[in-house]
């Protein structure tokens, strides 16, 4: 099976769904990421060599983090960070769909359409239009991950509240993901936050319990199409 994870920014992929992206590659499927943005650039007020810098910082951790859970390959495009919303919304569904047309995945994460944060909410229309069910298409599941201190902090309501219908068992790959934190060091807050790596693990209990599971990643589906 093929696995493709459509995240906005370097450590949403980590943060929101790594655990189940360990137990994909423990699985024997092959799991590709791609990210839309750095992430980081829209901090700076202008381009300097001190936000390339960072930028091309934060790019390295993202293959590194490719590279030390056996990812096959982590995609890096040159978004903005934060700022997707001033882009063409064609052009980031075509820069998916040419992902999509060149690793044809079974699967897809991506982050829930309803997050407080506009480059996740592009990222899932984008992909949800990229993905659509057409008849040539091999994705047959599509699935959206929580991103914390974007997801709970939104406006809630009836049509956009993370309402998730399916948990993954992390139990055996919590430790493996929070000790792959450490390389996103300067994204992880101090406690109280739900960033801190205290949250982190601590929400993945919470899941968990809420499953029947002692660690769990919780995921709203999207699209399931069974053949």
């Amino acid at each position: 099976m093929r696995v493709l994870c459509v995240a906005a920014h370097p450590d949403d992929e980590l943060i929101g769904v790594g655990g189940t992206l360990i137990k994909h590659v423990d699985d024997g499927d092959e799991v590709e990421v791609l990210i839309l943005s750095d992430g980081v650039m829209a901090r700076y007020e202008m381009e300097t060599g001190a936000a390339r810098e960072r930028q091309e910082e934060r790019r390295s951790r993202a293959r590194t983090i490719g590279d030390l859970l056996g990812f096959q390959g982590v995609t890096l495009l040159d978004y903005w960070g934060n700022q997707l919303d001033d882009e063409a919304l064609i052009d980031v569904i075509r820069d998916i769909e040419s992902k999509l047309e060149s690793f044809r995945p079974d699967v897809i994460y991506t982050h829930h359409y309803g997050d407080l944060n506009v480059d996740h909410q592009i990222a899932a229309r984008a992909v949800r239009t990229a993905a659509r069910p057409l008849a040539g298409s091999n994705v047959n599941r599509i699935l959206s991950f929580e991103s914390l201190s974007s997801t709970e902090w939104a406006i809630p309501t009836a049509d956009t509240a993370f309402q998730p219908t399916v948990f993954v068992d992390i139990d055996e790959y919590l430790d493996r993901k929070m000790d792959a934190l450490s390389v996103y060091e300067d994204e992880i807050e101090d406690s109280p936050h739900p960033r801190s790596t205290r949250s982190i693990r601590n929400n993945s209990y919470l899941w968990g319990e809420k499953a029947g599971l002692y660690a769990a990643e919780p995921f709203e589906l999207l699209l399931e199409r069974r053949r």
